[in-house]
């Protein structure tokens, strides 16, 4: 009980500092950022903008893309072939032909991503709303938002579980479902379940190394989820809902490493897998904040203290 009310009152807190941060909108910011608009090109002021420095999201100031990747394309809104790692999701567009770019954070809509123009070596374009940003010039700007974040991966059972508790961790930047470790490129959900494909579900978490340490993440995987269970977690039945971490360095190997070690020294037959880290696919739109949206807990997993 005393958990369960820790945690209530943990996440009313995150609640009232997300809205403390979201900032008013004029009606045209309105009508682009939150009713998915857009401005008349060449009319935005970041069209013809080459200050050094990082641009962020207008409506909740999160950092989305720094100067070095912005470029002229010639479209009439401003254009950048990369984005700051976890800052920007893609999601399917109303049109049916698009994908629409929008703020990881706070859900604002930036415009559109395109791929294989040409433009530039990364071949992506991201197509953004002058009125869904606002820029911080280069001598401003935090360590942590040009270019010190870090990326880990794991793998627990259902990705809706962890993604819920992993997100809360202060520190965390983004946190995002999808499938990683199989054989086919682009899988499906319907896909994975097949166990056809070799993929576990999985979430890949952008954090600020500067606020919160990967073997503080790593820990607490492992204690969100049950590390002994094969091929399953709870009810969930099957490969891609094994236990596995996916490292994106070396350092990250050696704490993972470590803490199993430190595990099974406790008595705990520890299953997980130590793997480096393959193509991670972005899992569909509706399992994104899975319960964030729906408004409900996780079913099967909770905090178990093990270290």
């Amino acid at each position: 009980m005393k958990k369960i009310l820790f945690l209530a009152i943990f996440v009313c807190s995150l609640s009232a500092l997300h809205a403390q941060v979201m900032k008013s909108l004029t009606p045209e910011e309105k009508r682009v950022i939150v009713d998915r608009g857009t401005e008349a090109p060449f009319s935005g002021k970041y069209y013809d903008h080459h200050e050094k420095g990082v641009y962020l999201c207008r409506q909740c100031g999160a950092p989305l893309y720094r100067s070095n990747d912005k470029f002229d394309s010639g479209c009439g809104w401003p254009s950048f072939d990369d984005e700051i790692p976890g800052a920007v999701k893609r999601r399917p567009d109303p049109d049916g032909r698009r994908t629409e770019i929008v703020c990881a954070r706070c859900g604002g809509h930036l415009g559109h991503v395109f791929a294989g123009e040409g433009f530039t070596r990364k071949n992506v374009r991201h197509c953004v709303n002058s009125v869904s940003l606002e820029f911080s010039p280069a001598d401003t700007v935090r360590e942590a938002t040009t270019g010190q974040t870090e990326t880990a991966i794991f793998a627990g059972g259902c990705f809706w579980g962890v993604e819920y508790m992993m997100e809360r961790l202060p520190g965390v930047l983004s946190v995002e479902a999808g499938y990683i470790g199989g054989r086919k490129e682009n899988p499906t959900y319907e896909e994975v379940c097949s166990h056809t494909t070799g993929h576990a579900e999985a979430v890949r978490i952008v954090f600020d190394p500067t606020k919160v340490s990967y073997e503080t993440l790593a820990r607490l995987f492992f204690e969100i989820h049950d590390p002994t269970q094969l091929n399953r977690q709870g009810p969930d039945i099957g490969d891609q809902y094994r236990s596995e971490v996916f490292y994106t360095t070396p350092e990250q190997k050696t704490i993972a490493e470590k803490l199993i070690a430190q595990l099974r020294a406790k008595g705990y037959r520890v299953v997980t897998r130590v793997s480096a880290a393959s193509t991670f696919w972005p899992a569909e739109e509706y399992h994104q904040n899975y319960y964030e949206r729906k408004g409900s807990m996780p079913y099967c997993h909770a905090y178990t203290k093990r270290f």
